[in-house]
């Protein structure tokens, strides 16, 4: 399973900061998706390690 920040309309945003405001803490909203990892060359891992270092990200390759 993975799992990054929820894109939300405004009604969305607005039902999330009243809950926010009800309790006086902080809500982060987050989407998961059931995904499998792929498997990867050495070749392949060092040109993902090379982008993520370049870019100061992390990547997954996932089955498609």
């Amino acid at each position: 399973m993975l799992c990054a920040f929820s894109k939300l309309d405004k009604e969305k945003i607005e039902t999330i900061k009243s809950a926010e405001k009800k309790m006086g803490k902080t809500l982060l909203a987050f989407s998961c998706h059931d995904v499998a990892a792929e498997t990867l060359t050495e070749e392949e891992l060092d040109v993902i390690r090379k982008t993520e270092r370049e870019l100061g990200i992390v990547l997954v390759a996932v089955k498609a």
